[in-house]
């Protein structure tokens, strides 16, 4: 069995990878393509356009910056007392909850620093919100983590 302080630096890391992936893609986007405008990466299925949200998935409570920071810090804080309390120990628990933790440092970063997160990735296969690399690990850490809770993790349905 890893050491303790192991298991830590490998979620961190990859919370710190998440973060570094969606920075740098967003920090590419905002230097490559202009404001406004799409760059197909296959035609009919995805291009990268450059947006900006002030609000959260779909623009929903646009301009709610301060909201979406207090939550970020709430998040951690819930999540810090539920590690230390033993709540929460499991790996498919961390590494979910590390996934959504990458994703929304990501996005509070562009929050803080302008006001708006940048967004790039538009399917177009479908009409659907232009989204980033921090939103994609917000969304699959929670679907996973939901799906686990509902369904494969018997002890917690059984209390």
């Amino acid at each position: 069995m890893k050491p303790a302080w192991k298991k830590w630096l490998l979620l961190g890391l990859f919370m710190a990878f998440i973060v570094a992936a969606d920075q740098i893609t967003k920090a590419l986007v905002r230097a490559q393509i202009p404001y406004g405008t799409g760059v197909r990466l296959i035609p009919g299925v995805v291009q990268l356009t450059y947006v900006h949200n002030t609000g959260a998935a779909f623009s929903m409570l646009s301009g709610a910056r301060w909201l979406f920071l207090v939550l970020v810090v709430v998040f951690f804080a819930v999540v810090g007392v539920l590690i230390y309390k033993k709540i929460l120990t499991k790996p498919v628990e961390l590494w979910t909850l590390a996934a959504i933790g990458g994703g929304a440092i990501g996005n509070a970063i562009d929050r803080a620093a302008t006001g708006a997160v940048t967004d790039m990735i538009e399917p177009l296969f479908m009409k659907f919100a232009v989204f980033n690399v921090a939103d994609i690990f917000i969304t699959c850490g929670a679907i996973v983590l939901v799906v686990y809770l509902l369904f494969f993790d018997r002890e917690k349905r059984e209390k």
